[in-house]
């Protein structure tokens, strides 16, 4: 691994090392924190590769607020059951409520909803 990869790497893990238990973020979000050069796919990637005892690996899930590890982990669907002991809770499609679990690092809050007016 060069340096630049082995940097490009340390820095996903860093934001992903942020994420306080019980929240998650999704890898197109750590994508826009991280800034040009990453994509939510290169975002996979690297947390394919995660040492899991040092990275929160768990806490980073795909938009629609669903695991993307169900069959790339032994148990089966791994991620899930960490995110649940954690307080996270999964619909019967498997996916968690991203309004309520979603984790957003200073300076990246979500504006208000402003629901436009119907009338103009």
């Amino acid at each position: 691994m060069n340096v630049n990869e082995k940097d490009y790497r340390k820095k996903v893990y860093d934001v992903v090392s942020e994420i306080p238990a019980g929240r998650v973020m999704t890898y197109g979000q750590i994508a826009i924190v991280l800034g040009e050069g990453y994509t939510p796919r290169t975002v996979g990637y690297v947390m394919h590769a995660a040492e899991t005892e040092n990275v929160p690996w768990q806490r980073v899930i795909n938009s629609q607020g669903a695991c993307s590890t169900g069959r790339m982990t032994i148990p089966m669907n791994l991620q899930q059951e960490l995110l649940e002991t954690e307080g996270i809770v999964f619909n019967e499609k498997g996916r968690c409520d991203l309004r309520v679990f979603q984790w957003h690092p200073e300076g990246f809050e979500p504006e208000e909803d402003i629901q436009p007016s119907l009338l103009g």
